[in-house]
């Protein structure tokens, strides 16, 4: 069984908050956790991450419960709803002259007592932390496209200007593959999933030591928002911190 916590933030230098994070639970305990970090300031990205998290919570708590039978089930059910998702943005973007460009990172996770199966799209993060912090994702960014080729090394990469530059959005083309991940979830486990507001600020040290100290999950969940917003607070701050074991929530 799964405690978690949910933060947004706008953060002490954006007038919007264009991130949209949610849990939904269905009868059978299956939850679907989303993080969606809209882009495109005044071109509407708050529209494209409400549109996107709004669109999958309803197919999500209205499907059948033969669509996340397996694995495979499960990837599929992601696949097949973050391309429509997909093309339903673009679409809208493409309709509305004000919402032209609009996009939205994505991180759908469906997560079980045993196992997780996730999607994803663009620079939004996921941890699993277990004493010590893993990076489950890798940013869909051009840094990470010029580390690819060699160009430049990961430790340049961190500090690059064009760091928060990202090669794949939902919305902004009219098709999409996201990158799926599969891990079996642990008993002692936190997953953190998290919008570029948080990860940018904060580091894998800063983490482990607020999530594995012996505060209640809520207040680990407020304490990532303040040292967030101490560390310049630029971007909005969204999370869901998850753990699998029990605890003071």
């Amino acid at each position: 069984m799964f405690h978690y916590v949910i933060e947004t933030d706008t953060g002490k230098k954006r007038e919007i908050n264009e991130d949209r994070v949610a849990v939904l639970k269905r009868p059978e305990g299956l939850l679907l956790v989303l993080v969606a970090d809209g882009m495109g300031g005044h071109n509407a990205g708050d529209v494209a991450s409400d549109m996107t998290v709004t669109t999958l919570s309803n197919l999500f708590i209205e499907e059948k419960a033969e669509a996340f039978s397996s694995i495979e089930s499960k990837k599929e059910w992601l696949s097949h709803h973050v391309r429509n998702v997909n093309k339903a943005v673009f679409d809208y973007a493409g309709n509305n002259p004000g919402c032209k460009g609009m996009g939205t990172t994505l991180i759908a996770a469906l997560i079980s007592n045993t196992e997780c199966v996730m999607c994803h799209i663009g620079d939004s993060r996921a941890y699993v932390i277990d004493g010590s912090v893993e990076q489950l994702t890798r940013d869909h960014s051009y840094v990470n496209v010029l580390v690819d080729s060699g160009e430049i090394s990961e430790e340049e990469a961190e500090d690059h200007p064009k760091k928060n530059w990202i090669v794949k959005a939902l919305g902004t083309e009219p098709d999409i593959e996201g990158e799926f991940l599969h891990f079996e979830v642990k008993p002692s486990l936190y997953l953190l999933i998290c919008s570029d507001g948080l990860s940018n600020k904060v580091t894998k040290n800063d983490i482990a030591t607020i999530v594995c100290s012996s505060m209640p999950l809520s207040k680990k969940g407020e304490e990532l928002v303040k040292l967030a917003n101490h560390l310049g607070g630029e971007d909005n701050i969204s999370f869901v911190l998850l753990s699998s074991q029990v605890e003071e929530v």
